[in-house]
């Protein structure tokens, strides 16, 4: 019997709100860049910092797990975050978290590594532009200034009363990424687009 199931198209969170984002972008003239970064892969990695473990992990992926509380690490499309001692969030291309998981878990072998596929959980924003670290002060308790959260750099935050993931990017002019509960998107999108035009009005 042909399989009679119907494919439903992806939507993400904030698939309603890109006409919005973009309008702001236009209207600060670049000043503010709001944009959504829909289906990354993210995978959380529980496990030993100091084990075995640890780096044929970091071998499969091409990197080094990093140790520095609220930093980050790059090879390629993939980005790791420090979430703590024995955690980190692996942010990938869309679509790239099962072959992240398995990598790991066969790099893991025998010992002891938690994988846990939560790319459906969250959302990304992408915020940038010269306003940007101005932006995101109107509602993070963060120092955002360059010399203490420069490039490189990651936290857990609240935004707006939202708790987030802010992520300086590396590249220049690159700004946030913005990690956001999905439950909580359609919200953070809707006060950063009022603190945007609040930004954009001081200039």
């Amino acid at each position: 019997m042909a399989d009679m199931a119907l494919s439903v198209p992806r939507r993400s969170p904030l698939a309603g709100a890109a006409d919005r984002l973009a309008a702001v972008t236009r209207a600060s003239g670049g000043a503010v860049r709001l944009a959504e970064l829909p289906f990354l892969a993210q995978v959380n990695v529980r496990v030993d910092a100091k084990g075995a473990a640890a780096d044929a992990v970091g071998l499969a992926l091409g990197l080094s797990l990093p140790l520095e509380p609220n930093t980050v690490v790059r090879a390629g499309e993939l980005t790791v975050l420090w979430l703590g001692p024995d955690e980190w969030l692996l942010v990938g291309a869309p679509d790239t978290q099962r072959d992240l998981e398995q990598r790991i878990r066969a790099a893991a072998g025998d010992e002891h590594v938690s994988v846990t596929d939560v790319s459906a959980q969250r959302t990304t924003l992408l915020v940038s532009g010269a306003r940007a670290r101005d932006l995101l002060a109107h509602g993070c308790p963060l120092d955002l200034h360059p010399r203490a959260f420069g490039p490189g750099r990651c936290a857990q935050t609240m935004l707006a009363r939202a708790q987030v993931v802010v992520v300086a990017r590396d590249e220049p002019g690159s700004g946030f990424w913005v990690l956001v509960r999905s439950s909580f998107a359609g919200y953070l999108t809707d006060w950063l687009l009022d603190a945007a035009a609040e930004c954009v009005a001081e200039v």
